[in-house]
C-alpha cells in the first residue's frame, strides 16, 4: 500500500541529485554493485549498412531515381532498394554494377564505405597501415 496521498505524484529522479550549494554536501552518484554488467560498447555498423548508405547518398546526389539506377545496373528496383536500406548483402558483381550505374568504380564505392566505417571505429594503437609505397605508417612488430 502506498504512503502517498491519493492526488500526490511520486517523483523518481532520472539524474543523480546534487546537494544544495553551501551545504558542504557532495554529489550523490548511484553505486553500481560489484560484478554488475557494464553497459554494452557501441556497436560498429554492418558493412551492408555502410555500402547501402553510400549507394543511396550517391544516387540522391545525382538526383536519380531507384528505377533509373536499377535499370542501368540491370538489377531489380526492389533489390536495389533493399541494398540501400542495408537489408541485403550484395555480391561483388552486383556492387560493381550498382557502382558503375552511378559512375563509380567498385574501388570508389568500397573506399567511400570504408571512410564511413572509419568515422565509427576508434583508431587502434599498434596497428600499422601501409602507405601507397608499401611501407608501414604505424607501429609494426616483427613476429
Amino acid at each position: 500500500m502506498s504512503t502517498h496521498a491519493p492526488n500526490e505524484a511520486r517523483v523518481i529522479p532520472l539524474r543523480p541529485q546534487t546537494a544544495p550549494p553551501g551545504s558542504g554536501g557532495t554529489t550523490r552518484t548511484p553505486q553500481r554493485p560489484t560484478g554488475a554488467p557494464q553497459p554494452p560498447a557501441p556497436k560498429e555498423p554492418l558493412w551492408r549498412d555502410l555500402v547501402g548508405d553510400v549507394l543511396r547518398r550517391e544516387r540522391l546526389a545525382q538526383e536519380r531515381t531507384l528505377k533509373d539506377v536499377a535499370e542501368a545496373a540491370r538489377i531489380s528496383m526492389p533489390y536495389l532498394s533493399e541494398l540501400e536500406r542495408g537489408r541485403k548483402e550484395a555480391s561483388s558483381e552486383v556492387l560493381a554494377a550498382a557502382a558503375q550505374a552511378l559512375g563509380l568504380g567498385l574501388a570508389d564505392l568500397l573506399s567511400l564505405a570504408q571512410d564511413e566505417l572509419a568515422r565509427y571505429t576508434p583508431s587502434r594503437v599498434g596497428r600499422g597501415r601501409r602507405s601507397p609505397t608499401g611501407q608501414y605508417d604505424g607501429l609494426c612488430l616483427a613476429a
